[in-house]
């Protein structure tokens, strides 16, 4: 699907839900979702990552057939209405099925393939990506944070291939704003290039996140610039895509430091 290292890719946030922290409510019928993403398509993204259940902390759960209802009618619109990849975020067997039944190219699971026991068989069995993110419940670690997400993530790294996902499929992603405090989210972001050595494509998603929010005291949609900064942090640390709301001044800001990082 991408050619990594060569430059850093887009992928455009599209939430399909009532509550999300920043634009929860903006995108919740079909029609304004395919606009949406058609308009971040316009703007640059490599890829859409659609979310039908906000994941923010103290988020409500979202029943299977409700993300379902949420999230179907508008990948069955995006498949026929544009010609960029589609990831959905869910880490519910299930609603990746029913996404992956029509055609969906990614799945997204902030999970890491631990949350439901049969999402790895799934999306083997689809010759899909997988893009596995650390989470935990809590933020106490029992050693060096980093070192923590790493075995982690190895050992998510395990479940996929196991399960039948290719490795050339599976790409990891730190999760920022996951079972970690403000202090811990700035450290994870300081040391990522560590990532490196586990050999795999790194996803970075801090979009208009609370650690941002922390630092400038902003609400989010004025996380513009404090997002651009950790995506050309994250690029000069080795980071292959950035998961953003904010396409067009993401990719702009990729654009020149990919010019000075990737020689």
């Amino acid at each position: 699907m991408f050619d990594y290292g060569k430059r850093t890719y887009i992928m455009g946030i599209l939430n399909v839900t009532p509550d999300s922290f920043s634009d929860g409510g903006d995108f919740e019928n079909v029609e304004a979702a395919v606009e949406h993403a058609k308009e971040m398509i316009n703007e640059g993204a490599d890829i859409i990552d659609l979310g039908g259940e906000s994941t923010r902390p103290g988020h409500n759960y979202v029943d299977i057939k409700e993300e379902i209802r949420r999230t179907v009618p508008v990948v069955k619109r995006l498949k026929e209405e544009i010609d960029i990849p589609i990831s959905v975020d869910t880490y519910k067997s299930e609603v990746a099925e029913e996404a992956l039944k029509l055609g969906v190219e990614m799945i997204n699971d902030i999970w890491g393939l631990r949350k439901d026991n049969n999402m790895a068989k799934v999306i083997g069995k689809y010759n899909a990506k997988v893009c596995i993110m650390h989470n935990q419940e809590g933020t106490e670690y029992s050693k060096d944070i980093m070192e923590s997400i790493k075995d982690f993530l190895r050992e998510s790294i395990s479940i996929a291939i196991e399960a039948g996902i290719k490795k050339e499929n599976i790409v990891l992603d730190p999760g920022i704003g996951f079972g970690k405090t403000f202090e811990q989210n700035l450290e994870v972001l300081d040391r990522l290039s560590e990532l490196q050595e586990l050999g795999y494509p790194i996803l970075l998603g801090t979009s208009r996140k609370s650690v941002i929010g922390n630092v400038l005291n902003v609400e989010p949609k004025k996380r513009i610039e404090g997002t651009i900064a950790t995506t050309v942090l994250g690029i000069k640390s080795g980071v292959d895509i950035v998961r953003v709301h904010d396409v067009a001044q993401n990719l702009n800001a990729a654009k020149m430091a990919d010019a000075i990082c990737r020689k």
